[in-house]
């Protein structure tokens, strides 16, 4: 149990940063935060493998990437998710 919440956390971080480093939120909020994480996570690694450093079982260099890919497709997807606000 404590090791889902664990994922789901990391998950959470992976998908956040995404979306900073693009400056698009994700629809739905936290839980779309998380989604993009693990479905980046896995989509990063099975692209690029897991290499550099490693938390919650999933590699962060990969992950990341893969949740930025993941964050563009769905703001492409949707129309353009309203921007982050820089103010």
């Amino acid at each position: 149990m404590l090791s889902l919440i664990w994922t789901l956390i990391v998950g959470a971080i992976i998908g956040i940063v995404a979306s900073a480093i693009i400056s698009r939120d994700m629809p739905l909020g936290w839980v779309g935060n998380i989604i993009a994480g693990l479905v980046g996570s896995w989509l990063g690694e099975m692209i690029l493998g897991s290499w550099g450093p490693s938390l919650g079982g999933m590699a962060l260099v990969p992950s990341i990437i893969g949740a930025i890919i993941l964050v563009l497709i769905v703001s492409f997807i949707i129309g353009g998710t309203k921007r982050k606000s820089t103010s």
